[in-house]
């Protein structure tokens, strides 16, 4: 499993649209490799999203090059959809690898959080969940909840239970800091660089890739 997480950093619309079509991009070209993405969060923005954490899952030896290739920034080319006549045509949108964390990272006591396990749902068949491997993690302090039952382990749902805290901690953090509605998701990324370094290229409403 590699997290990525797609940022439109303090970008205006544009970025946030970006982030949103950017998403769709990596869901396809994983599903051509082989491999498995889903979008397991998103905070959205007005219009498109603020930030979107991806989940690859499939052969190592396939995934990682793939999540190397889009860390990093990308450039998306387009003609403003939101502002027309706008001279500006080039929108960037960050892309960094999530690690889940150790509670120790989080700067958090074990005392602080309270976890819950469950039978997750399946599917049907030989997918059926027949252990208790779901997790619904609670941060007393925060008061923030946050379930994972995407996994058939526990470990690896308690790991995406801690990322996902660590992301939402981060925010509240920054929204505090910042006195801002769109600074209630934090950036764990850095500020996607608008000086056109980026590794991927995309261009036009329909996100072609040019690099």
């Amino acid at each position: 499993m590699v997290l990525l997480q797609l940022s439109a950093g303090r970008g205006p619309g544009e970025c946030r649209l970006g982030v949103a079509g950017l998403c769709d991009v990596l869901v396809r070209e994983a599903a051509a490799s082989g491999l498995s993405a889903r979008v397991v969060e998103t905070v959205p923005g007005r219009p498109g999203l603020l930030s979107a954490l991806v989940r690859l899952d499939g052969d190592e030896a396939r995934v990682e090059p793939l999540a190397r290739s889009w860390e990093g920034t990308v450039r998306w080319t387009c003609p403003s959809p939101l502002r027309p006549g706008h001279g500006r045509k080039n929108w960037f949108v960050s892309v960094a690898r999530v690690v889940p964390p150790r509670i120790e990272d989080l700067g958090i006591r074990e005392a602080d959080l309270r976890w819950e396990t469950f039978r997750a749902s399946g599917a049907g068949g030989q997918h059926v969940n027949t252990t208790d491997s779901a997790v619904r993690l609670h941060h007393r302090p925060s008061g923030l909840a946050i379930t994972c039952d995407t996994e058939r382990s526990q470990h690896r749902n308690r790991a995406l239970a801690l990322a996902r805290l660590g992301l939402a901690l981060r925010a509240r953090a920054e929204a505090r800091a910042r006195d801002g509605a769109q600074a209630r998701w934090a950036l764990t990324v850095a500020v996607a660089d608008r000086g056109g370094s980026a590794g991927r290229a995309y261009a036009g409403p329909d996100f072609a890739r040019v690099r």
